[in-house]
């Protein structure tokens, strides 16, 4: 199979949607590679990397979309790429089509084939390439709340660990899945004093039995999350409902409850969003304020450290790349269901039933589709 790995074009987003080591190994299979002028570059990863593992170097973003059979990416395809895409070409990315209709009706018009990283699920409903990602989400999360607290930033001036004789800031995470879990190991290691809410008991009595001693467990509702929030520093939404749109477990209303000065970061803002109050902001200008709170919600954090990153996002997607390229994807779906979770859009139908829910539209199971 021809295989395309073009540059992100994202505002700030450094990654590459493989390394040269998982380039080698599609080449070696008998695939060929195109990439990208420099596409590795911010990633760590020079074009002479690829050259000596096989890859063929393409000028344009144009001519390497045009050549591949399937491409291999990073994020969403942006306005200036959806031209670019080809009926029945198998894209092979991170979508998040519940806070994009634009490009959902964009794939959808083209006829691609979108296969989504953040939906392709196992059996035992683990995520396995959205788990690489939202643990580098979730440390980063803390590392972003700490800065902004900081009072240059706009912060209340606070320091997350606190001091001998000075009390630690006090940080909400609502979500206890991979992203919460990695923050709260985290912001627990840096001394805070750290509450993780969900509604799932199960998964709280789980955590317990492991998080240290200054992580308390609070079943998520409302009325528990607002008596929270006037002695709460930093807030994490981290919660999850795969491909759907996240609900908003803190209103605009809510936001009078908290101190001004205080950080909300929203990591769940691929998909939506877990606050009222929030839109997307990027690596540039990453922060704004509503109510005298402070907003980090960057659509693409992980991208900040692209060589971590790359190596983490290819050590998950190589095996399902490879049998994509082996056996083509209606093959592939069929040998494996947890790529059937990940078909999102196939011959200009919606064969996920979150979106097709969403945005009105019929639904189709994906074995009618590769059948």
């Amino acid at each position: 199979m021809k295989i395309g790995i073009p540059s992100e074009i994202k505002n700030n987003e450094n990654r590459v949607g493989m390394t040269p080591a998982g380039v080698s190994e599609l080449v070696k299979r008998g695939h060929t590679v195109y990439l990208q002028n420099n596409a590795g570059v911010n990633s760590g990863f020079s074009d002479e990397d690829y050259i000596s593992v096989g890859a063929e170097i393409l000028p344009t973003i144009v001519d390497v979309y045009g050549s591949a059979d399937m491409i291999v990416k990073v994020k969403e395809p942006i306005e200036p790429e959806y031209g670019l895409i080809r009926k029945d070409q198998l894209l092979f990315t991170y979508f998040h089509f519940a806070s994009d209709y634009p490009l959902y009706e964009a794939m959808k018009k083209v006829g691609a084939v979108c296969i989504a990283y953040e939906t392709v699920q196992k059996a035992d409903h683990s995520l396995p390439l959205l788990i690489p990602m939202s643990e580098i989400a979730g440390i980063m999360a803390v590392q972003e709340g700490a800065r902004f607290l900081e009072k240059p930033q706009g912060g209340k001036g606070i320091l997350l660990s606190g001091l001998p004789g000075v009390q630690p800031a006090k940080v909400l995470i609502l979500g206890a899945g991979h992203v919460g879990l990695a923050s709260a190991w985290v912001a627990a290691g840096m001394g805070a004093d750290v509450i993780i809410a969900d509604i799932n008991i199960a998964r709280l009595r789980e955590i317990s039995q492991f998080l240290p001693k200054n992580v308390r467990t609070l079943y998520s509702t409302e009325h528990s999350i607002c008596k929270e929030l006037p002695t709460t520093d930093l807030v994490i939404g981290s919660v999850l409902i795969p491909g759907a749109k996240t609900p908003h477990l803190i209103t605009r209303k809510m936001l009078s409850l908290m101190v001004k000065g205080s950080v909300l970061v929203d990591v769940a803002i691929d998909q939506g969003g877990c606050f009222e109050t929030s839109h997307p902001t990027t690596h540039s200008d990453p922060v704004y304020v509503v109510d005298g709170i402070i907003h980090y919600a960057v659509a693409n954090i992980p991208g900040a450290v692209a060589y971590s990153s790359t190596l983490a996002l290819t050590n998950a997607t190589l095996p399902y790349v490879i049998e994509l390229a082996e056996m083509g994807w209606k093959d592939a779906c069929k040998k494996d269901q947890a790529l059937v979770k990940g078909l999102n859009i196939a011959q200009g139908k919606t064969t996920f039933k979150a979106i097709a829910d969403l945005f009105g539209d019929i639904y189709v199971k994906a074995e009618e589709v590769f059948s």
